[in-house]
């Protein structure tokens, strides 16, 4: 097995690669982030600069987490790279160590760095991000941060109704820029109601300003529209909630609330299983980054080798976006999609180095 020594000095290098990377992306998505906060309060004139700068610095480390795997992959490649051009690796050949053996303190590095990102970078940008949301709220509009709206089904003794809002009132149980869709109790279309607002009563939704839309029928026009619901306010502040905003530890809890009020609760488990194959996605990284940086550096062809793993980098995280929304679409079990990505990432990556190393 590699000596105590050399695989604490393979980790160190590796994890102040690692490290370096991501500051460097961190610092290039707080600049990104700070440019368009500055456009968008241009207008507004209690938009401070020193106000922007902070939402942007709220917004970067869920940014951050995001980009994680990419660091890592550069980082990887790189920290190979240079011990390849120093000619440590092989040195380290030499004296018999196989490249499994030179792997393995980068692998336990990134494994370590995954738990500590899901256990503890999580929670903390999470509680980031919802503290600029409110922020961008109160400065921007209610309806600032959710700009494709939110869709609510919810069954009740008129039918089953789906409602689609374009954000919340924070000050209230409201919504604002409603539109119902109502069904029978067999599942046909019965009318569509539009509003601006509606306002969560015990047992059933207030509409105002309301044009009541039935097929046969001319538009109705009222100041007020009733309809039953079985939801309550804190359901219904839970469907403004983005998966990516609530902490790994809330998630379970969280989409089996979401469950009982008969709300949609996939987005929740899937990002629950997306943030525990981390730590495995982040290996398959590794595995895919060694692919392409492990050959002996004098003989040339670097820049293929760093293109090569660019490119299956970006493979594997476009495939990985792919299967998530897949997943959330209902294709494919929970489980399978959150997983699948990592794990055939790391297939790939011990399949292409036992045909280099081992034929």
């Amino acid at each position: 097995m590699i000596g105590g020594t050399l695989g604490r000095y393979f980790a160190w290098r590796f994890f102040k690669t690692i490290a370096a990377v991501f500051a460097g992306v961190f610092a290039l998505i707080y600049a990104v982030d700070l440019v368009e906060m500055l456009r968008r309060g241009g207008d507004t004139p209690a938009a401070t600069g020193v106000l922007l700068a902070w939402i942007s610095l709220l917004h970067t480390p869920i940014e951050g987490e995001q980009a994680l795997p990419f660091a890592v992959l550069f980082g990887a490649m790189i920290s190979f790279l240079n011990l390849s051009r120093k000619l440590e690796l092989v040195v380290a050949r030499a004296a018999g160590v196989s490249a499994w053996q030179f792997i393995t303190p980068p692998l336990l590095v990134v494994v370590a760095i995954g738990v500590v990102m899901v256990t503890l970078f999580n929670p903390m940008s999470t509680a980031m991000k919802r503290q600029s949301d409110r922020i961008e709220a109160k400065l921007f509009g209610a309806g600032a941060n959710n700009s494709a709206g939110v869709w609510i089904r919810q069954k009740s003794v008129d039918g089953e109704a789906v409602v689609h809002a374009d954000g919340r009132d924070e000050s209230g149980p409201s919504l604002i820029h409603v539109q119902v869709f109502n069904f029978d109790a067999k599942g046909g279309f019965v009318e569509r109601v539009d509003a601006e607002g509606a306002t969560l009563r015990d047992g059933y939704w207030r509409l105002n300003d309301v044009n009541v839309v039935t097929p046969g029928f001319d538009t109705l026009a009222t100041t007020s529209y009733l309809l039953a619901t079985t939801l309550t306010k804190e359901e219904v502040a839970q469907a403004f909630v983005a998966p990516e905003t609530v902490s790994f530890w809330a998630l379970p809890a969280l989409a089996a609330q979401t469950d009982r009020a008969g709300l949609d609760a996939t987005g929740y488990r899937l990002r629950f299983q997306e943030l525990l194959a981390l730590p495995l996605t982040l290996a398959a990284m590794v595995l895919v980054a060694a692919c392409f940086s492990l050959r002996f550096f004098r003989m040339g062809g670097v820049q293929k080798m760093v293109s090569g793993g660019v490119a299956a980098g970006f493979v594997l995280y476009v495939a990985t976006k792919l299967v998530n929304d897949l997943g959330g679409a209902g294709f494919f079990s929970v489980p399978v999609a959150g997983w699948s990505p990592a794990v055939v990432g790391c297939l790939f990556g011990v399949y292409v180095l036992l045909h280099q190393e081992d034929g």
